[in-house]
């Protein structure tokens, strides 16, 4: 199969806290380098009771730290919530510390709520260009322009690969258009997937960093030695998504049997709308779900997620991911 990855969001467990998520997501980062995975992204989101990543860039260096080969980064960074120069100096240091091993993603949403959007970024800018041009400003830290008056010490003339995240078109066509690899957040907002892939491979244009398209998908993955287990593992997130849409985020609840039966038919549609990029049961049926998914995708890479209550058996369950890999 392609390569797989890992999107971790160190959940914090009802029950837990920030400093056992974050020791645990290092124990999964070192699971997942033994296991031969691509990489291993941490995501920015605030104002989160169930999220330890916050601040991501520090979460990064505790991650590759602890690690010897597998890369470690940002999926991703949101870029209207920090000035680029800040970015591309807590981003060189990560690479003069651990070089050769530093992605970088970046994406346009605040990843909260307007209000902790405003305490973040006061200055925060409507423009809908300004992304692109912050963008390009944080490339050009990385390059050292000729004569430029401000520089990124560290970061300037360090290779720290650049990825546009995205759940629309939107990005797609700024990963095209600046010859950038494009990972696409099927494994939530899977609606505009295949259009958005199809427009950044039309449109892309190569680059320094990159001659030819490169997609990654997100998907979750819900494995486990039996279908009933793996389903049952994936009530955690499925409570997440409802609490989240009605405006409650909550700590990452224990799994609940049954729990799509209890739902409204609206509820249960939207959940599987939002989750529709989900592949879930044991290992046959996990090697068949992500084989048609890919195969349907054209995926040049997979980024896997899953948010399991227990973390021993979200340990088992990227475990189970990557024996389906290596047994296509």
């Amino acid at each position: 199969m392609i390569p797989f990855s890992i999107l971790d969001l160190s959940p914090i467990i009802e029950g837990g806290d920030a400093g056992r998520s974050l020791r645990n997501t290092l124990d999964l980062a070192r699971h997942g380098e033994v296991l031969g995975y691509q990489r291993y992204w941490v995501a920015e989101h605030h104002n989160m009771p169930g999220i330890a990543s916050a601040a991501t860039s520090v979460v990064i260096g505790h991650v590759a730290g602890g690690t010897s080969t597998i890369r470690v980064g940002a999926g991703g960074i949101m870029l209207p919530n920090h000035a680029p120069l800040v970015i591309a100096e807590q981003f060189g240091t990560l690479e003069a510390l651990y070089p050769g091993r530093i992605d970088l993603g970046l994406g346009r949403a605040p990843g909260t709520d307007p209000v902790t959007a405003h305490a973040l970024r006061r200055t925060l800018d409507s423009d809908p260009n300004a992304f692109p041009r912050d963008v390009v400003e944080l490339m050009a830290y990385f390059r050292a322009e000729p004569d430029q008056r401000v520089r990124a010490v560290p970061g300037a003339g360090l290779a720290v690969p650049i990825w546009i995240l995205g759940s629309s078109l939107f990005g797609a066509e700024l990963a095209a258009l600046l010859g950038l690899p494009y990972a696409f957040a099927s494994h939530f907002a899977p609606g505009a997937m295949m259009q958005a892939m199809e427009l950044y491979r039309s449109r892309f244009k190569p680059s320094d960093q990159l001659s030819k398209p490169h997609v990654m998908l997100g998907v979750n993955v819900f494995a486990a030695d039996s279908d009933d287990e793996a389903r049952l593992l994936m009530t955690s997130v499925q409570q997440s998504f409802l609490n989240l849409r009605m405006g409650q985020p909550r700590p990452l609840q224990p799994p609940i049997k049954d729990f799509p039966d209890r739902l409204a038919p609206s509820d249960k549609a939207m959940l599987d709308q939002a989750l529709s990029c989900s592949v879930v049961g044991n290992i046959d049926a996990v090697r068949a779900g992500l084989s048609e998914f890919i195969g349907r995708t054209g995926a040049d890479e997979l980024m896997v997620t899953a948010q399991i209550f227990d973390h021993d058996a979200r340990m088992r369950s990227f475990e189970i991911a990557a024996q389906a890999r290596d047994a296509s």
